[in-house]
């Protein structure tokens, strides 16, 4: 598992971005968020994730809020 921070996310379109503890920015959409909703993630919040290749480029995937 990775750790970082949302960086934003764009409610309207359903997904947003995430900087990794190695200076990353990874997208990461809607459906990739395990036990929480969408709305209930803001930015500046601490997320653990995995990274997955995309046809785009790295992806955070599994992404969890952690307390």
């Amino acid at each position: 598992m990775h750790t970082g921070t949302v960086k934003k996310t764009v409610a309207e379109r359903g997904f947003g971005f995430i900087s990794d503890t190695d200076g990353r920015e990874l997208f990461f959409h809607r459906s990739s968020l395990v036990d929480s909703q969408f709305d209930a993630i803001k930015g500046g919040e601490k997320v653990e994730f995995e990274i997955e290749e995309s046809a785009k480029g790295p992806r955070a995937v599994n992404v969890r809020i952690v307390k």
